[in-house]
């Protein structure tokens, strides 16, 4: 139980989340229940095979990232799909490929998920969470929306976090600092929780 306070003390206290200067001002939401419970049942369990793992809070649009002793590295704000929904569609990874995903495919699927490594088809580093369905994390990317996604990743409205295809996307510095680091060298375990759900919904009874 000790390596679980003290992996989620720091979160507790509020870690700097890595965000451009310009965020300086963004405050981390409270660690929810969820997380705290899905994260102690994950190192009692040794459900993560002692591997690094993240967690991602949908409802608070936030992303946590532990080593494999289940100490936390760090913590940011995400992007989200646009569209509200905890499952996958069943072509959204074929129409990832073909270059445009439909609105209402644009979900964030809950779940655990074994992660790797890898590029998409432009060559770009990213997590694949689920490559069947080309869920990921990457990070920030350059365009003429950066600007207004950087804004969003600053607002503590959640409907403004929802912004992507259904990938979770990172601050670019968080992403190649902690994201790379902790879960860019070997496997990793994603757990994402359901945004109409509980940590019971992943972990069964906690």
């Amino acid at each position: 139980m000790d390596r679980i306070r003290q992996a989620l003390a720091a979160a507790l206290l509020g870690l700097a989340c890595a965000l451009p200067a310009a965020a300086a001002e963004y405050k981390a939401p409270p660690v929810s229940r969820d997380t705290r419970e899905l994260a102690q049942w994950v190192l009692q369990k040794s459900d993560h095979g002692a591997r690094a793992f993240a967690i991602v809070d949908k409802k608070s649009a936030h992303l946590y990232i532990f080593d494999a002793s289940g100490r936390l590295q760090g913590d940011t704000p995400v992007l989200l799909g646009q569209q509200p929904g905890d499952d996958s569609a069943p072509n959204v990874g074929e129409h990832a490929q073909q270059g445009f995903v439909p609105f209402h495919e644009r979900t964030t699927p809950a779940g655990r998920f074994e992660a790797e490594a890898g590029v998409n088809d432009t060559g770009e580093q990213v997590i694949w969470v689920d490559y069947d369905s080309a869920f990921a994390i990457h990070r920030l990317r350059p365009g003429r929306a950066m600007r207004d996604r950087e804004a969003r990743l600053r607002s503590t409205d959640m409907a403004e976090r929802r912004a992507s295809s259904g990938c979770v996307v990172v601050p670019v510095r968080f992403f190649e600092d902690v994201v790379l680091r902790w879960l860019g060298e070997s496997r990793s375990v994603v757990y994402v929780l359901p945004e109409s759900g509980s940590a019971r919904d992943i972990a069964g009874s906690l």
